[in-house]
């Protein structure tokens, strides 16, 4: 079964895992910020400001979910499969501003100002934490799931926005982990340094999630090239076609999650007419399309030119102005 047939399966159960994410971080939110109150702990509520960031995420990825799958129209002829990476994008911006930047806020508050000790909130609020990381690991586990049901980590995590999910959650679980032994040892020391420090630790993962998550959208956005190993299936088929006498340029894009734009331009042999071109044309990009799920749209430029002539090319040295 192609992926292009997969897709609406993989989006369906997509879609569940970024719900139970949705549903464990807005409890946890709720409970993290009265606890944080309670215990005056800038360490919890720069937990609390992670899950609200990763809840507005989580509604992101599900309009990414929506919007992808809408079909191609005039304005858009190659599709919206990239509002995946649009969300994915806004997606790791939320975890830098309202996460990473109002953790980095509470640490310094708490150094400015000290955090009350208030032990009895303290006792309640790492509650709290030990709540948060059971609902965090849950999710996690759910995510992990999917991705080893998807083919693993290299296949798995091709769709940002599982791939969102799965670092918000491992970055959760780690962030509970830092918070808790944070404010543990501010109640062991008695110093509000240690939940600061807990603080700034929080807010350099949110900030180095945010940036590698950000890194991969932008990629993705600019126009990512298909996999390697993608490139070299349509390469070798091309080049096994008995009419071609050289493969002069190949490009791919991806436009989708399960999609690529192919442009491809060849030289053939010598001795084929002018009439027999459009057919030859015809058959090779069926071909491509019947082997390549991925190959979605697919633009052949067939040149009846040497190969040494062409070597010089724009389109064979990857120089903009190709005919």
């Amino acid at each position: 079964m192609s992926r292009t047939t997969e897709a609406p399966k993989t989006d369906r159960r997509t879609r569940v895992t970024v719900l139970v994410a949705l549903a464990a971080n807005l409890v946890i939110a709720v409970a993290k910020t009265a606890g944080g109150l309670l215990a005056h702990s800038p360490a919890l509520l720069s937990e609390a400001a992670h899950s609200v960031a990763d809840s507005m995420n989580e509604v992101f990825l599900l309009a990414s979910l929506r919007r992808s799958r809408r079909p191609a129209d005039a304005r858009h002829p190659f599709g919206y499969g990239k509002e995946r990476f649009f969300w994915s994008l806004l997606a790791a911006v939320g975890i830098f501003v309202m996460g990473g930047c109002f953790s980095f806020f509470q640490g310094f508050e708490a150094l400015h100002s000290g955090a009350q000790e208030q032990f009895g909130g303290y006792v309640a609020g790492m509650i709290v934490l030990g709540v948060a990381f059971v609902a965090e690991g849950v999710s996690l586990v759910r995510a992990l799931h999917q991705v080893r049901r998807q083919g693993g980590l290299a296949d798995g995590l091709r769709d940002p926005a599982l791939r969102t999910v799965v670092a918000e959650d491992a970055t959760a679980v780690l962030g509970v982990t830092l918070a808790f032994t944070g404010m543990a040892l501010h109640m062991v020391t008695g110093q509000s340094g240690w939940e600061a420090s807990a603080s700034f630790a929080i807010g350099a993962l949110l900030v180095y999630v945010a940036y590698r998550l950000g890194r991969e959208a932008r990629d993705q956005l600019i126009g990512e090239a298909a996999a390697p190993e993608t490139d070299a299936a349509i390469r070798q088929l091309l080049e096994s076609q008995p009419e071609i006498d050289s493969v002069e340029a190949l490009f791919t894009m991806r436009t989708g999650l399960e999609t690529a734009l192919v442009a491809a331009r060849v030289d053939l042999v010598p001795g084929i007419d002018s009439e027999q071109v459009e057919e030859v044309a015809v058959r090779i990009k069926r071909s491509i399309g019947r082997s390549v799920a991925e190959a979605d749209q697919i633009f052949l430029d067939v040149t009846e030119r040497s190969a040494r002539e062409a070597q010089g090319s724009p389109a064979a040295t990857g120089e903009r102005g190709g005919a």
